[in-house]
């Protein structure tokens, strides 16, 4: 196995910009990141301290979620994911989507199903 850290929470938004202003703002973490997601049609934001990302910030997936339930996924840093999923595929874990999606800056993901139906995603940052 290869998990190598905890890495970022997802959290739903409304309004990315404000989000954005907020975590820095209020809570004192750092943009580091931002882009379209793949599918064009999301927005992303990733905010963090030194050079750890703690935050993702989602507009555009699912807006109408109660208050409790916009913390979107909890994500797991790795190396070499498409181990990885080969690996999850053998102990029969459900995915949430079938491959792994790479995101503009390159870095890879992948979700799959816990116990509880929550969502656990497996990140590989673009260096690695």
């Amino acid at each position: 196995m290869t998990i190598k850290g905890f890495e970022h929470v997802g959290i739903q938004v409304a309004d990315i910009e404000k989000s954005i202003e907020f975590y820095q703002t209020v809570a004192g973490l750092k943009l580091m990141d931002r882009f379209l997601h793949t599918d064009g049609k999301m927005k992303l934001a990733f905010l963090g301290v030194n050079d750890s990302i703690i935050v993702e910030l989602i507009e555009g997936y699912n807006p109408n979620l109660p208050a409790e339930g916009k913390v979107h996924h909890v994500a797991f840093k790795v190396s070499n994911i498409e181990s990885e999923e080969e690996r999850l595929r053998g102990l029969g874990a459900e995915f949430i989507y079938d491959e792994i999606t790479t995101l503009p800056n390159g870095a890879k993901y992948l979700f799959f199903k816990g116990p509880d139906g929550e969502w656990i995603e497996y990140f590989e940052p673009m260096n690695g």
